[in-house]
């Protein structure tokens, strides 16, 4: 594979390599290194117009003081600091790549036509963690430096650090990847179910690649969450059901259950964030296991979602918990 990223590897080569980005953005803002602004504008051309002008809006990578701005930017001491310990903790991603190489092999044997991008690293100032564009795949390390790292405290709540751990990083490349691929399309008349559905078919292709045990393992939920999901999914379906809300098109609602949050507003303190993306997986996996002759490709496609939810069998096993 060249250094130079220019978009999808021949023929998607087998094992995925991540360009070190970081590093010589690391090198630039460190010693002002004229090579390293040389590769920055050279070799990781598209890598830097992306920092550059959609992560950090500094303007537009054809300005004439743009690397000023650039270097400025991250002469923040705190920024200073962060791109230090990204590279401490980080010094190579060999398990990272293994990860990926296996995990995109399993996915491209459920969806063939699949293009694997080319992958890199990058240092965002605590911005985009992952950015997906046709060709490329960004993985910014400073989203990773683990919950208790101590200058997330100043910039993010504790249900969102908890997501920012290295072990995070391929799910979300795949979850990331696949959204771009498989993007939800909102109207006036999308519902719930729609959501959680689109998303669960994501989500389990995300458990599948990973070879997870189940989708809290893909959701980073602690065993207390997990089990709490367990014994109240009755409780949780009811609730959805009886409130009418799984057809509902309410924009809050499907914000509350889909999106990450510190609790669920609908289900009460108890009940962890996400659990639209839960229940909805947990539909798609019963549906896959009682319609074994159901491709991927054609169960992404299918965007009838009282069907798939009525011949996934799984209101038969909700009313089996009684």
């Amino acid at each position: 594979m060249s250094d130079k990223i220019t978009g999808h590897t021949s023929a998607d080569e087998e094992k995925i390599s991540i360009h070190r980005y970081d590093k010589v953005q690391s090198e630039y803002i460190n010693t002002n290194s004229f090579s390293a602004l040389q590769k920055m504008n050279m070799e990781y051309q598209t890598p830097t117009k992306i920092l550059i002008e959609d992560i950090l809006e500094l303007g537009q990578v054809s300005d004439d003081t743009i690397t000023q701005k650039l270097r400025s930017y991250y002469s923040d001491s705190t920024l200073i600091r962060l791109v230090d310990d990204v590279e401490a903790q980080y010094t190579n991603l060999t398990e990272l790549e293994t990860t990926l190489t296996e995990a995109f092999k399993r996915l491209k044997a459920e969806l063939p036509s699949l293009k694997i991008p080319t992958f890199y690293s990058q240092i965002s100032a605590f911005n985009e963690s992952i950015v997906v564009t046709d060709t490329l795949l960004g993985i910014s390390l400073d989203k990773y430096m683990g919950a208790d790292y101590p200058l997330y405290e100043r910039f993010y709540h504790k249900y969102q650090r908890r997501t920012m751990e290295s072990n995070r990083i391929a799910a979300d490349c795949i979850l990331s990847f696949l959204l771009s691929q498989y993007p939800i399309v909102y109207n006036d008349k999308t519902t719930l179910l729609d959501v959680m559905l689109h998303m669960g078919k994501l989500y389990y292709l995300t458990m599948e690649a990973l070879e997870y045990n189940n989708i809290s393992e893909v959701l980073s939920y602690t065993p207390d969450e997990e089990e709490w999901c367990e014994e109240n999914q009755e409780k949780i379906w009811d609730t959805l059901v009886s409130k009418k809300q799984l057809n509902s098109s309410n924009i809050n609602i499907i914000c509350n259950l889909m999106e990450p949050a510190q609790y669920s507003k609908i289900l009460g303190e108890k009940a962890p964030q996400l659990l639209g993306i839960w229940i909805g997986t947990n539909i798609i996996e019963c549906y896959m296991i009682n319609n074994k002759d159901t491709h991927m490709n054609a169960l992404l496609s299918n965007s009838n979602s009282q069907r798939i939810l009525k011949q996934s069998g799984y209101i038969e096993k909700i009313d089996g918990l009684n």
